[in-house]
Order: C-alpha cells, then structure tokens, then sequence
C-alpha cells in the first residue's frame, strides 16, 4: 500500500465520525460534507505520516474549521441561523436508515441542535467535542486560543444551558409515540383539556417558515392547545409518522406534496417542545422517498 492509499483509507474511515463532529458544530448537513471536504484537502497537503493519532488530528481540523464557520456567521448576523431549524434527519417510524446513525448518536435530538445554536462559536465547540466526542480539554483548548481549564469552564457553561433548556427526550421511544399520538388524537377530536394534560406547563413550539416567512415561538400550554385546535380544523391532508433525528414526529402533505415536518420533545411523559419545520425551499431538497412503502 502507498502513503497515498493509506491516508485515503484512514481517512474514508474516519468520515462518519468527522462529518457527525461538523452536523453537531454547525446544524446543516451540506456545511458539514463542506467541512468534511476541506478537511481532507487539509490532509492531503499535510505530512500524514507523522500524524500520531490520525482520528485526533483529523477531529481537531474538524473542529477548527467548523469554529471558523460558526464565527463567520456570526459576522453576518446569522444568530442563530436567522431563526432557522437545523437540518433534519428523516427516517421511517420503524427504524432508522443505516446513513443516519452516527449522525444520530449521541442523543443529537433536533432540541439539542436549537439550543446549541444559541451558545457562543467557543462554548458550542468545547461542549460537542468534549460532552459528545470525548475529547480532553487539553486538545481544546488550543482550537479556541485559551488554557484546557478556560476551555472547560466553556463547557460548562454551555452543559448549564443545555440542562436548562431541557433538551434530552425520554429515551424510551415507545413512550414518545405514547405522548405525541394523545395529542394529535386531542387536537382531532377537539379536546381543549386533552391537549393540556399531555404538555408540559413550559411548552415551547417553535415554527420555522424559511427566510421569506421567518419564525415563530409559541410558549405556554394553554397557547399551544389553542394553536394545535387551530390546525387541526384547518389541515385535511395527510400525516405521516416518522422519526425525527431520532424522536417522534409526523411528516405532513396535501396533495402528495409535504409542507411540515414537527419534531416532538417528551420529558417525564409530557411534550415539552414541538419543533414545525415549514421552509418550502428547504422541504423541497429533503429526500422523504424513505417513508414510501
């Protein structure tokens, strides 16, 4: 084998994991084929063979990048993401497609990814790399120019928010469905009370339009009832269930043609956040073939 074949290979097997890295850093699946690309461009110029741990080195780059990115957008204004939902990951109710998990691992739940697009370019890195992947603090910190315990005190700071805002779902998916098909039986049926007894008091929709509608956020049970009544009586299409990054939710159609995407979050049996993805651009470029029978 040449050194050219080798650093090709180490590198096809460490795609997975560094193209999970950039999904988490940066919320959009074509930013992170971008940083994967870059990366390997990185690679190729570099002296592989006096790399010592190719996954770390490779992770670090990653991870670099990615800061660059998450900086530049900040920049722009982008914070975060103009409003936007990150990308999603779509898969049939009954399991997910092979592609998906590694970027699903982890408990990557599309609450976590919201949440995480709040924190500062610094505090996102520190906590993906060091809360999801693993990394010491000691290769950390020298990604964002600090000391491995001012790069830990990111990470906290970043793991306190996240706790906050009640990001992780009940692990038991079965419970999910539970939760989420007594609410949408609520909304059918047009049960005000039924609606609120399945939400948290907290509850938080948000709802992404795309740019040319931007975004809403509803809080409160008794709104989100309300709102859900509200489409109920105006939707006569069809819902799909599907998982979403791992987690309950309904792909929504007309005429053949889907227009919304909700994510459910459960905690303690209750649904605390509901996640609508309406971006027609967006939908239009998702792959939703994997939901045909």
């Amino acid at each position: 084998m040449t050194a050219v074949d080798w650093q090709t290979e180490e590198f096809e097997r460490h795609r997975p994991h560094l193209r999970a890295v950039a999904y988490r850093m940066l919320g959009s699946l074509s930013d992170a084929d971008d940083v994967v690309q870059e990366t390997w461009l990185r690679l190729s110029r570099s002296d592989a063979a006096s790399v010592e741990n190719m996954r770390a080195w490779l992770t670090t780059v990653v991870g670099r990048v990615c800061l660059d990115l998450l900086r530049a957008r900040r920049s722009r204004g982008e914070e975060p993401l103009d409003g936007q939902l990150p990308d999603l990951l779509v898969d049939r109710a009954d399991g997910i497609d092979p592609e998906h998990e590694a970027l699903l691992a982890d408990s990557v739940g599309l609450a976590l990814l919201v949440v995480l697009d709040t924190l500062s370019p610094p505090e996102r890195l520190a906590f993906v790399l060091h809360d999801i992947f693993a990394v010491p603090f000691d290769e950390i910190g020298p990604i964002v120019d600090r000391s491995p315990e001012a790069a830990r005190q990111l990470a906290s700071r970043a793991r306190r928010r996240v706790r906050a805002e009640r990001t992780i779902p009940d692990a038991d998916l079965e419970t999910q469905w539970e939760v989420f098909d007594a609410f949408i039986a609520a909304a059918r049926d047009g049960d005000f009370d039924r609606l609120v007894a399945v939400l948290d008091p907290d509850v938080v929709v948000r709802a992404d339009f795309g740019r040319a509608g931007g975004s809403q956020e509803v809080r409160g049970a008794a709104a989100v009832a309300r709102q859900a009544l509200a489409f109920a009586r105006a939707h006569v299409g069809e819902i799909r269930p599907a998982l979403v990054n791992g987690a309950a939710g309904v792909v929504a159609s007309l005429h053949g043609q889907p227009f919304s995407i909700a994510a459910v979050t459960v905690r303690n049996g209750k649904i605390v956040e509901l996640d609508f993805f309406n971006d027609p651009e967006r939908l239009r470029l998702l792959d939703l073939t994997i939901l045909d029978d």
